[in-house]
């Protein structure tokens, strides 16, 4: 039997539960909690059990007597087995997706606004921020966390709440690196990509996966919109992070979840296009 799911907002995990809802009418974004538990094992009945290990080693006849006086004259242990490592990566010299995560990274902030929160991105060098509405709903001012731990003021400079999307402004300018925006019509199915947030407060998390579909239709912002499809592992606190192709370069905001009665990644996420987005943030900018 197929779960009914709903596509969720990937703001902090506080607020309402999950809407639940079949996956082809998607739940506008709301935030979310999850609680885990386990059964303890139980514990074993009667008196305490006391094991004692003896280990002794033995040599024995000529030949392993010599052998033992060569390895343990005086008090020296004996030497280690050394394992086989890999030469040390010379600076410079990561690439793939560890070198796409490298360049990203210093441009994503997290978001703190009111109660909750999420993720956002540096979009020019003038400290204008790229992140969700409902990231920042309600709010005009918020704190944004660099990727080196500091934090800075900002204002919420304009939002699209029909777009899901808001810029802000941070009140410092101290020479943000820019994230490079790419197009996300050059997307393939099954091209790789990132996405990078602070999913659950924990800023600077990279996940990777693969574009799972193109165009595909939810409900962002009240009303239906087309998103990029992904697998790469999304959650609450990653609303407004970038999702980046293998160039490091943002081709979406990672917005949406489809999630099951329990809540979570399931592997169904959604990004904005950044094709949709990027002209929407100049607009607000603009204006």
């Amino acid at each position: 039997m197929v779960r009914e799911a709903a596509v969720n907002g990937l703001g902090r995990p506080s607020g309402p539960d999950f809407r639940t809802i079949p996956l082809s009418a998607p739940a506008e974004p709301v935030p979310r909690h999850a609680a885990a538990g386990g059964t303890p094992a139980a514990s074993p009945r009667g008196g305490r059990l006391l094991v004692t290990a003896v280990l002794v080693a033995a040599l024995t006849g000529g030949a392993a007597g010599l052998a033992g006086a060569a390895i343990f004259r005086g008090s020296e242990p004996a030497p280690a087995t050394a394992l086989p490592r890999a030469a040390p990566v010379p600076a410079g010299g990561v690439t793939g997706m560890s070198a796409t995560a490298a360049r990203v990274l210093p441009s994503v902030v997290s978001i703190e606004a009111g109660r909750g929160g999420g993720s956002g991105f540096v979009v020019d060098g003038r400290g204008h921020i790229l992140t969700n509405a409902h990231v920042v709903r309600g709010e005009s001012r918020v704190t944004v966390v660099l990727n080196d731990g500091r934090r800075l003021p900002a204002q919420v400079l304009g939002t699209d709440f029909a777009e899901d999307l808001a810029v802000l402004e941070t009140e410092e300018v101290v020479g943000l690196p820019a994230a490079s925006l790419g197009r996300s019509a050059d997307l393939s199915v099954g091209d790789q990509v990132l996405a990078i947030g602070s999913p659950l407060g924990l800023s600077g998390t990279v996940t990777a996966g693969i574009v799972s579909a193109l165009d595909r239709e939810v409900r962002l912002g009240g009303s239906a919109r087309t998103a990029v499809q992904t697998d790469a592992s999304i959650n609450p606190g990653n609303s407004g992070g970038p999702l980046v192709n293998a160039r490091g370069e943002v081709v979406g905001v990672n917005t949406a979840i489809a999630a099951g009665r329990g809540g979570g990644n399931i592997g169904i996420g959604f990004a904005i296009p950044i094709d949709r987005a990027a002209p929407i943030a100049e607009r607000i900018i603009r204006n």
